[in-house]
């Protein structure tokens, strides 16, 4: 349940940043050390043989990558 919830709370950042367009408010500091913490948790979940880990942290990490990506893309 909390990975699932801390995925989806990803979610409407990437949807308002497509739609507006608009990275003006985001912190590239904060994406890039979320990006990877994420890694990190994904290695861990890897090295541990945990698929919730595993799985949870990959779509986050897609998720705060694509953010990361639409500030650099939208500057």
């Amino acid at each position: 349940m909390a990975g699932t919830l801390t995925t989806i709370a990803l979610l409407p950042q990437v949807v308002k940043t497509w739609r507006s367009k608009s990275t003006k408010d985001i912190s590239a500091g904060m994406f890039s050390t979320s990006c990877m913490g994420l890694l990190l948790w994904t290695f861990y979940g890897f090295a541990i043989n945990s698929m919730p880990i595993i799985i949870a942290n990959i779509v986050s990490f897609t998720l705060a990558f694509t953010i990361l990506v639409l500030k650099i893309r939208y500057r």
